[in-house]
């Protein structure tokens, strides 16, 4: 009898007009590709990386483009190093013909630590 006396008195204590606390503020997710950010990097020396089919690249690619795939990127990631110099600050533009190939690149070279990774998006999306 007691415990149900103490727990309806804790119940009445809090008031109906408390409002809850307002849900976080939604947090600023940073655009999946930013192609204008990628052609200033690009101006200023950016390491560019098109991770398109070696067909697609033949086709048309950037001049300072490196290919590497998207099928065997996780492999030949050490080959990103190379053109970086080992600098995992230097800004490095991964871009494919949409933007997707190139998220899935851009995630990968920040999970080894670049700290400088633009998605560019698409190849038109950089002309």
């Amino acid at each position: 009898m007691r415990l149900a006396l103490l727990l309806a008195l804790s119940f009445a204590a809090c008031s109906k007009s408390e409002s809850p606390a307002p849900p976080p503020a939604p947090a600023t997710a940073k655009p999946a590709k930013d192609p204008a950010a990628a052609k200033k990097m690009i101006a200023a020396g950016a390491v560019v990386v098109d991770v398109r089919t070696p067909e697609e690249f033949g086709a048309d690619h950037l001049p300072q483009a490196t290919n590497i795939p998207i099928q065997e990127f996780a492999q030949r990631i050490a080959e990103v190093e190379t053109l970086t110099g080992g600098d995992k600050t230097k800004p490095v533009v991964v871009h494919c013909a949409t933007g997707n190939r190139s998220a899935k690149a851009k995630q990968q070279l920040e999970a080894a630590g670049y700290t400088q990774v633009v998605n560019g998006g698409g190849l038109d999306d950089l002309r």
